[in-house]
């Protein structure tokens, strides 16, 4: 727990939001909204006078977009930026580019799909969880460990039949793509979970596919586990693998939160140990909590192999580090090393 309370600016041009956010996080004892912006303009300025530990910024603003705003937030003043967008196409697509330019973060606007109870819970946990990490050591960290993937050839005609499951949380949209684009078009079947609100993950799963040697899509229920795809959850629901014979598919289903979070990666892990045992691999990346952790051991006690991000590339250690501590990895690596490491377990597997 942190001495001093996380200081944090809201900028959005809706005085609604604006009220709503500052309400809901003040709420929480560890957190202090120090003040909010209707714009970028407004907002460069408290930024500068009262030096807050996390900002939320909203993308479509008037006068200047926070796009523009974060790019240059991120040249001159970087520090954790979480960004709240709208739940429709081109917010899921300006969420992705923000991730991209620096924010660690993306949570929905409450909506009629999103109530403010949910939405303020999720937000209040992301703000612990980045408040502290140092934005230029880790772009740095990427840039050093984890730099451009190239797909590497490997040996895999004794993979059939076996499965990828990865789990991620805060970070978790730029280590995935470092995971997934060190994938081969003949990889086993990946199934991913990466925290992420409704409609987002339709743009980062077409972002992940342009990326990749391997097919990356948004799973639909009953979609096919196959060699050379990647099934991303979509948000707002949970993924769960599924065996009928010799093929393997996913069930997306609604169902209550788990850890806070809808999809959750231990349902996931879970289903995999069920249905895969030891034929699956489990990937655990970069997130805050634990979710995860105990889905992984079952795995692991399952048959399956395991392996999780190191602490120096993750951007919160928080998920491997509650999976190390179950007993739940085989094997901690850094980013870079996680597609090889996944793919020499499965041929290992064989």
């Amino acid at each position: 727990m942190l001495e001093k309370k996380i200081k944090v600016l809201v900028v959005d041009d809706s005085a609604v939001v604006r009220k709503v956010f500052k309400e809901e996080l003040s709420r929480d004892k560890e957190i202090e909204v120090i003040g909010t912006a209707p714009d970028p303009y407004v907002a460069r300025d408290k930024i500068v006078k009262l030096k807050p530990d996390v900002v939320t910024l909203d993308i479509e603003m008037p006068r200047m977009d926070g796009l523009t705003f974060l790019k240059k937030l991120m040249r001159h003043y970087p520090l954790p930026v979480i960004i709240v967008s709208s739940l429709t196409k081109k917010g899921g697509k300006l969420a992705m580019d923000a991730l991209s330019l620096g924010a660690i973060e993306v949570i929905s606007k409450p909506s009629s799909a999103y109530s403010v109870g949910e939405m303020s819970v999720q937000l209040i946990d992301k703000i612990k969880a980045v408040a502290g990490i140092d934005v230029q050591r880790r772009k740095k960290t990427e840039l050093d460990e984890a730099g451009p993937t190239k797909p590497m050839p490997r040996a895999l005609a004794k993979t059939t039949n076996k499965i990828i499951a990865i789990g991620a949380s805060t970070g978790g949209t730029e280590a995935l793509k470092v995971v997934l684009t060190g994938m081969p078009p003949n990889a086993p079947g990946l199934a991913v979970v990466q925290h992420m609100p409704a409609n987002f993950t339709t743009s980062f799963a077409q972002r992940l596919n342009e990326l990749s040697a391997i097919t990356v899509k948004e799973a639909a229920d009953g979609d096919s586990l196959v060699n050379g795809v990647a099934l991303i959850a979509p948000g707002n629901y949970h993924m769960l693998l599924k065996r009928s014979g010799a093929r393997y598919y996913v069930q997306v289903k609604t169902g209550p939160l788990v850890h806070h979070q809808r999809p959750a990666v231990d349902v996931l892990f879970h289903s995999v140990a069920t249905y895969a045992g030891g034929n699956a691999v489990g990937v655990i990346l970069t997130g805050m909590g634990s979710d995860g952790a105990l889905g992984l051991l079952k795995m692991k006690e399952a048959g399956a192999r395991t392996v999780a991000q190191d602490e120096k590339t993750c951007v919160v250690f928080g998920m491997p580090k509650e999976a190390i501590k179950l007993g739940g990895v085989d094997k901690v690596v850094p980013l870079e090393n996680i597609a090889g490491t996944a793919l020499d377990f499965a041929i290992q597997q064989g």
